[in-house]
């Protein structure tokens, strides 16, 4: 018989043995699944392969979603909300990342509980356990440096609690906190290094740490059960495989599926975007940091070191040492009381801690309520529609861009939303902030009559939320209207248009030409004279911040009315009176007599004029109606009030002569002045020292401190002074006794002072009747024209919303924050870079956000700032 041919290997066969030849995959197997484990397979010993596959779990998400993720702090929320809202299953990706950090957390706990238990770390396995603890904090660190990436509220308030921690550290706290930061503030900068860190560099430090635990762990066996001895175990071995793989493989499902459940069900809130003027936020860490966040809470001061440093280095020194501290081969839990007790000891506190941390926020009403808005808050953003951002084509600062075409009563309701302060409270795009409530779907609620209605009338909940009447016309009410519609759509993403006084000609009347010092004819005649004289008034009502009460053009604010028709009602003489001695009504709301010449009176009449004939139309819809002689009377009051400028000098000429002597004279008091300006003091206290609603008044400061007392408090401020922003008055002794000799000549406030000084309620500083004599009057300067900074200052101001809270343009002001214009504008560039980039408490209590910006777009800033129109006081 013929000997049978032998059969030919099958083509996978033939694979396999081709690849085993040149890559020992036979071997590796072996190797890998034979691996022997003392005592059998067990269900305890799950937790390693559970977190392994957990860490190649958060590397794929994580990679799916840094597809579409920049870190910038312009963009950074936006790409996310667009994973969360736009992108394909993109909400169950990041939540399944989000949720798979916790998971992490959880596992290595258990493993961690696991081996001690056991004492698994026994029997020349320190090093195995020293790389297992170090495993441990840089996965804690991959939880810090995430948290900060989606750029929302929680986030950033969360990140900024915890790298201030860090500087509390002794000697290098400083340095620590700016190099996590990138710099004094969180920004992009920030952004950059922790994306750095949480997707390269620590993620690299893990797989290396990983393989090193796994060839120790492989080079000192598994340990076994706790009965067995650790260094020669006696107990039959299993092999790895086939049931310790089964075991970790069903652990594993258990795992894919609970979190899939969660992502699916519960997909993670996305918040609205960070907003560092936010006072209010209430940051709270994620659970597996809140022990420590409430650990803090029980330390204050110096005593702070301990909490941070001193107490939990020792207890990660007694974690990494835990092996040459428990050297005996005794593996049973029972018979090692005192490591037990210890490890007890610390997961019990921490467990404590976390829930005392939840009670006490749910057992506090105020803290309870904020939390529930701050919920609420991300609810709402999270089912909003998607707003893209696109960069500018202009230049290098980008913003959001509508994807239709611009509806151009949507751009003026805008505008009317900025220039009446909405910004402030609502937020930027009306998102809402926890001063006032999201209006994303405002007029899905309400029909427009009845939000009209509301918006002019507000009801006993929105007055108690310091919600003021809306005046408006009824063309602004309806583009008001319609953009409040718009919220939330792409459509509301279009550039703000605010409406612009156009100067037409000046209507002649009896009194202008009796105080010009010609007649009807000569004024009719003088067309260039009289439109000179209209541009003269409102470079003057822009120079006294006159705007910041009234409104740009005097269209008036959410606290003062137009102007409108009233100016008409008015005569000119009736106006003189009341600008240089305002009736008790515009006192009460901050208004100060007016100090200067006939002929700027004048001018400043003229153009208050051209907004009268402007606005003296009858409202849309409203019929024309004469007024009753008790109507004309009331007019005419309210008429003045909204003309009058909020910041003036002393108005007597008597006064206004001192002044000019004083300013003349090479005195000390004169170079006195000169620093108190140049030291930023004319900022909070005012041009002429007369008080803000920044700082008091300093008239008559000499009487109640003694020359060398008030010397003692300028170079060492109290508790109080500090707390209130006053920094310490660093100069030499020869210009600090010229500061005191200008103090000392600002003589006694006048009976009235008190009532007059205040400035007003966007910050435009004002002077009281009867002040002591200042360097000079105040005159009008004409605004030049921009400097290429300066334009780039203003688009970046522009960019950055500082406006939302500052108005239109940083004049104005708004109830959220002050005007610019004759305060900070008026500080030297480096005094004010300097409280751009270290915020007075001032300016901490007040929302003023941390700056991070580099030192070209600081010095455009600084010079749009500094070109805002301001007295003419030394700048």
């Amino acid at each position: 018989m013929k000997e049978d041919k032998p059969q030919e290997k099958k083509t996978p066969g033939r694979l396999y043995g081709w690849l085993d030849k040149r890559t020992g995959l036979t071997g590796l197997m072996h190797a890998s699944l034979d691996e022997p484990i003392p005592g059998g397979a067990r269900l305890a010993y799950v937790f390693g392969s559970g977190l392994l596959f957990i860490f190649i779990s958060q590397i794929i998400t994580g990679l799916c979603l840094a597809l579409y993720y920049v870190p910038s702090a312009e963009t950074a929320h936006t790409s996310v909300a667009y994973i969360t809202k736009q992108v394909a299953a993109g909400a169950f990706l990041r939540s399944l990342h989000y949720y798979g950090s916790s998971a992490m957390i959880i596992v290595l706990a258990l493993h961690f509980l696991q081996t001690f238990l056991y004492g698994s770390f026994k029997g020349r396995r320190e090093l195995l356990w020293m790389s297992g603890a170090l495993l441990s904090l840089l996965v804690l660190a991959m939880g810090f440096t995430g948290y900060l990436l989606p750029w929302d509220q929680k986030a950033y308030f969360a990140t900024a609690v915890g790298t201030n921690i860090v500087g509390e550290v002794p000697f290098i706290g400083e340095w620590l906190t700016k190099l996590l930061r990138g710099g004094d503030t969180l920004g992009t900068l920030t952004l950059s290094r922790f994306y750095l860190a949480h997707v390269f560099l620590i993620p690299g430090a893990i797989f290396l740490f990983i393989g090193a635990h796994i060839v120790l762990f492989r080079k000192a066996g598994p340990a076994g059960p706790i009965n067995e001895d650790p260094v020669n175990p006696k107990l039959p071995p299993e092999g790895f495989y086939p049931r310790q793989v089964l075991m970790d493989m069903a652990f594993a499902l258990l795992l894919m599926i609970g979190l899939g459940v969660l992502a699916y069900f519960h997909p993670v809130e996305l918040g609205p975007v960070a907003n560092p003027a936010d006072t209010q936020f209430l940051p709270r860490p994620e659970w597996y940091y809140l022990p420590m966040f409430e650990w803090l809470k029980f330390w204050e001061g110096p005593k702070v070191v301990f909490a941070i440093v001193v107490v939990p280095g020792i207890l990660a020194l007694l974690f990494f040492l835990l092996p040459f501290l428990d050297r005996k081969l005794e593996r049973r839990p029972w018979r090692r009381p005192i490591p037990l007790l210890g490890v007890a000891i610390v997961l019990v506190g921490a467990v404590f801690l976390g829930m005392k941390s939840h009670l006490d926020d749910a057992h506090d009403p105020t803290i309870a309520a904020q939390i529930a808005l701050q919920d609420q808050q991300a609810k709402e953003y999270s089912k909003a529609p998607f707003q893209p951002y696109v960069e500018s084509p202009g230049g290098s600062v980008a913003g959001l861009a509508s994807s239709g075409p611009v509806n151009p009563l949507i751009s003026q309701g805008k505008g009317v939303f900025e220039a009446n302060g909405c910004s402030g409270c609502h937020g930027a795009n009306g998102t809402g902030t926890p001063a006032a409530p999201s209006l994303v779907g405002i007029t899905s609620k309400f029909p427009a009559a009845q939000l009209t209605a509301l918006l002019h009338n507000p009801n006993a909940k929105m007055r108690a939320g310091n919600m003021p009447a809306v005046d408006l016309s009824a063309s602004d009410m309806s583009a008001l209207l319609s953009y409040l519609g718009a919220l939330g759509t792409s459509a509301a993403n279009v550039p703000a248009t605010h409406k612009v006084a156009q100067l037409g000609p000046v209507p002649p009347t009896k009194e202008s030409a009796v105080m010009g010092g010609g007649t009807s004819h000569e004024a009719e005649a003088g067309g260039g004279a009289a439109s000179a004289e209209v541009a003269a008034g409102q470079q003057m009502f822009q120079a006294h911040a006159c705007f910041a009460c009234h409104g740009q053009a005097g269209a008036g604010t959410a606290r003062v009315p137009p102007m409108g028709g009233l100016i008409a009602k008015a005569s000119d003489q009736q106006l003189v009176a009341l600008l240089h001695n305002p009736n008790a009504k515009m006192r009460a709301g901050g208004m100060s007599p007016l100090a200067a010449t006939p002929q700027e009176v004048s001018s400043l009449i003229a153009y208050l004029r051209t907004l009268g004939t402007a606005s003296a139309a009858p409202k849309q819809n409203e019929p024309a109606t004469a007024a009753t002689p008790e109507q004309s009377t009331t007019d005419e009051s309210n008429a003045t009030a909204a003309a009058a400028p909020p910041a003036a000098a002393p108005s007597s000429a008597p006064a206004a002569a001192a002044m000019q002597s004083h300013a003349a004279a090479n005195t000390p008091a004169s170079g006195g002045r000169a620093i108190f300006v140049a030291n930023g003091c004319a900022a909070c206290h005012g041009v002429n020292a007369q008080g803000t609603h920044f700082a008091p008044s300093l008239i008559g400061i000499s009487q109640k401190f003694p020359p060398a007392q008030l010397t003692a408090l300028l170079r060492h401020p109290t508790k109080k002074m500090r707390d209130g922003g006053m920094p310490t008055v660093a100069i030499n002794d020869a210009q600090m006794q010229q500061l005191i000799a200008y103090l000392s000549s600002l003589g006694t406030a006048a009976p009235a002072a008190s009532a007059q000084a205040a400035s007003s309620s966007h910050g435009a500083p004002s002077t009281a009747a009867g002040a002591a004599p200042a360097a000079k009057a105040a005159r009008p300067i004409s605004a030049a024209p921009l400097s290429a900074d300066a334009l780039r200052g203003k688009t970046l101001f522009q960019h950055y919303s500082c406006e939302s809270c500052h108005g239109v343009g940083g004049l104005q002001g708004t109830v959220a924050a002050p005007g610019l214009a004759g305060t900070a504008s008026i500080l030297p560039a480096p005094m004010l870079e300097n409280l751009l980039r270290h915020h007075s408490k001032q300016m901490q209590k007040g929302g003023m956000p941390l700056t991070n910006l580099n030192a070209q777009d600081m010095k455009a800033i600084v010079a749009y700032i500094r070109s805002m129109p301001s007295t003419g006081a030394e700048q």
